[in-house]
């Protein structure tokens, strides 16, 4: 582990980060992936990231939303973790997926259309372990909240 991953894990896991961190990353992830034509999210420097697309549950329109994840390389496969950086409530981008599972990411600069499914039971679990050891924080956020995080899997379409 790098000798700052530690000291990243330990600050984005606290409630300051979760108050403070959904007002400014996001904003931050855009506008770099903007300048850099979809090569560089800046919060992929601490995770892997992808811009996910999706279209809005209520409105229909598309919805961009720059995202953590993890990728599993093996299967060329990204999961999704629905966090909301620990804070209550499922973050709305979860929502849009249940309801429009096709949708579409950037990945270093790719546009890759996916198709997103709500991991349950044993394959959840088997996941929630996964990301656990990809990132530790991940585990104080559940801790915090009294809902289940949601997590996606998002494979390619043809």
């Amino acid at each position: 582990m790098a000798p700052g991953a530690r000291l990243v894990q330990k600050v984005s896991s606290t409630r300051t980060f979760a108050k403070i961190a959904p007002h400014f990353i996001p904003a931050m992830d855009r506008a770099f992936h903007r300048l850099t034509r979809g090569k560089v999210l800046l919060s992929a420097q601490m995770l892997p990231g992808v811009v996910l697309t999706a279209q809005g549950a209520r409105s229909g329109l598309p919805r961009r939303t720059p995202l953590a994840c993890m990728p599993e390389e093996a299967a060329g496969t990204w999961i999704l973790i629905g966090s909301n950086f620990g804070r209550e409530g499922h973050p709305a981008w979860t929502g849009n997926l249940l309801k429009h599972p096709d949708a579409e990411i950037s990945w270093k600069g790719e546009d890759i259309p996916v198709r997103a499914e709500l991991l349950t039971g044993e394959e959840r679990e088997e996941a929630w372990r996964a990301v656990l050891a990809f990132w530790p924080p991940y585990a104080k956020y559940q801790a915090r909240v009294e809902r289940e995080i949601r997590l996606f899997r998002l494979t390619r379409r043809g």
